[in-house]
């Protein structure tokens, strides 16, 4: 067993700062253009330097990639690409000694279609035991050849895929993503062992991917859709809470709440935190003490460059948090959305994926105003109270990479829609560490996904040390937050100009945030920290500054 060298707080996510890893584009140690563990070892100090207290690993198991990683062989095993079950200890105990906390992403609704107890399922046939861990039925159809359900899948087209013996199986995302039976007491069972394996390696916690959807309605027979949409942030709103026939169901909360008495056994217990796109009032539910503690707050990253809005969210994320027993989270940017440097210049309405089509030219993006808006939304983000959830790559103030050719595209979310929808590669491209080099320092060779020129003038390397730079601003800003950062709430200031954010925190700090599209004056007190230029005693637009 891996010595558990993180700290005894049983609280520290609470108030923490987490940094997400992509591996496969965080650093490339052996030159073969793909991301490992090694290289995110050696990259650690980076993450030290910035300020953070955690990094959150996305998946790094075995995988042939059809999804990114999500789309798992083995849970407690590492692609051997990405390195080794050594490497991993490793890179926990680097961390560790970094005093950084270790959360690993965690992959429960479905594996790889090359998982050992699938390649099971497919040998053994209709009706066999190795089938009830999934979820397999007969097709309709005179011949069954037609899908059990009108089940969508959120990647586009049906949810079933037909084998050769003539039965469908579920996927709620790639094909080669089959679902679990999470009605099956063996899956139950493994995922427990899955927990204990990597917290005995000393892992911190979990993010557990798509935590709504474990739970299914398999009762027979299996009832459709019917005109309800097949994405759960456009579904739920339209059903009585917790009937829809795989998302957000009641029955989902009895998996936590058994998940959460093995994270209690460890000395400190293992947080746990819930990806889930659900509406608010149902998201406290993940988050209560008793099942996973913490849940993603989306409807954040989702709220336009609005300030009546923004405030609005930020009001009801803190209330909803706190009926749970929770800390709210906040977050920006990740794997699966348009990097915030560029979505928040886009007007509102945009189609985002029209606009990735367009190769990011229709409309045309004003990238130094939108570099001014990520700035201040970080500074901003970080003053409010709970924790904080980074994307690797926007301490550099990267941008999205829309205008990747279509040859070089992998996201399965391209060819499963019919090349409809460009999907997500555009925030996965690999980090620049230096001005210079075949891929500016990700590794000694080229990367998985080309890098554009600007790339250079982003590396860490180029605004290491450099005043203003976006790399020095996270550092000022994480730096000053350790100090001030008390406490889980908020007072709003009375008054003030139209478009403009202002509150206060404990001991009167307060952070103020110009969403308009003007200057306005700045207000008294000492400036502590601010996203951009302070001219003539006026808070420009686009700028957030924290007073004390």
């Amino acid at each position: 067993m891996i010595p558990d060298l993180s700290s005894k707080d049983p609280n520290w996510w609470r108030q923490a700062v987490i940094y997400q890893i992509y591996p496969r584009s965080f650093a490339d140690a052996d030159g073969d253009g793909l991301g490992d563990l090694k290289g995110a070892t050696e990259r650690l100090t980076h993450l030290a330097a910035l300020g953070v207290d955690a990094l959150w690993l996305s998946p790094f198991y075995p995988s042939e990639l059809a999804d990114g990683g999500y789309d798992v062989a083995d849970h407690r095993d590492v692609d051997p690409r990405l390195g080794t079950l050594g490497d991993f200890d490793a890179l926990v105990a680097e961390a560790h000694r970094l005093g950084l906390k270790v959360v690993v992403d965690l992959v429960p609704n479905h594996s790889s279609h090359r998982h050992a107890w699938f390649q099971e399922a497919l040998a053994a046939g209709p009706g066999s035991a190795a089938r009830d861990r999934y979820v397999f039925r007969d097709g309709r159809g005179a011949h069954g050849e037609l899908p059990p359900t009108d089940w969508q899948s959120v990647f586009g087209g049906s949810a079933w895929k037909r084998v050769p013996d003539g039965q469908w199986y579920l996927h709620l995302f790639a094909p080669e993503q089959p679902d679990f039976n999470w009605g099956h007491d063996e899956v139950r069972a493994d995922f427990r062992t899955t927990l204990r394996f990597w917290s005995d390696r000393g892992v911190d916690g979990f993010r557990v991917d798509v935590a709504h959807a474990l739970a299914k309605d398999l009762a027979e027979p299996l009832r459709d859709l019917g005109d309800l949409p097949g994405v759960a942030e456009d579904a739920l709103d339209r059903v009585a809470p917790g009937s829809h026939p795989y998302w957000d169901r009641d029955e989902v909360h009895e998996i936590y709440r058994d998940w959460r008495r093995v994270l209690d056994s460890y000395s400190p217990p293992r947080m746990a935190v819930a990806e889930v796109w659900v509406p608010t009032a149902r998201r406290a539910a993940y988050a209560r003490p008793d099942e996973l503690g913490q849940a993603f707050n989306f409807e954040y990253l989702e709220t336009g460059w609005d300030a009546g809005a923004l405030r609005e969210v930020i009001s009801d994320s803190l209330r909803t948090a706190h009926a749970a027993g929770a800390s709210a989270t906040w977050v920006l940017s990740n794997h699966d959305v348009v990097r915030h440097a560029s979505r928040l210049m886009l007007p509102p309405g945009t189609d985002e994926n029209a606009w990735l089509l367009s190769g990011g030219h229709a409309p045309g993006v004003d990238r130094a105003r939108g570099l001014r808006r990520a700035r201040a939304a970080t500074l901003l983000m970080l003053a409010l109270p709970g924790s904080s959830y980074l994307y690797q790559g926007e301490e550099l103030g990267l941008p999205e990479v829309a205008d990747l050719p279509v040859e070089v595209l992998q996201d399965p979310v391209w060819e499963q829609t019919g090349r409809v929808r460009k999907g997500r590669d555009g925030c996965r491209v690999p980090l620049p560490w230096t001005r210079t080099g075949p891929s500016y320092g990700f590794g000694a060779g080229g990367a998985w996904l080309p890098q554009p020129e600007y790339f250079a003038a982003c590396a860490v390397e180029a605004q290491d040390g450099v005043e203003g730079s976006t790399l020095e601003l996270y550092r000022t800003a994480l730096r000053l937050r350790r100090k001030l950062l008390e406490g889980e709430t908020l007072t709003w200031t009375a008054g003030g100009p139209p478009g403009v954010l202002d509150f206060a925190r404990h001991d009167g700090w307060r952070c103020v945030t110009n969403l308009s599209d003007r200057p306005v004056a700045l207000p008294d007190g000492e400036v502590l920290v601010a996203s951009g230029p302070l001219e003539d005693g006026l808070l420009g637009a686009d700028t957030t500054v924290w007073l004390a």
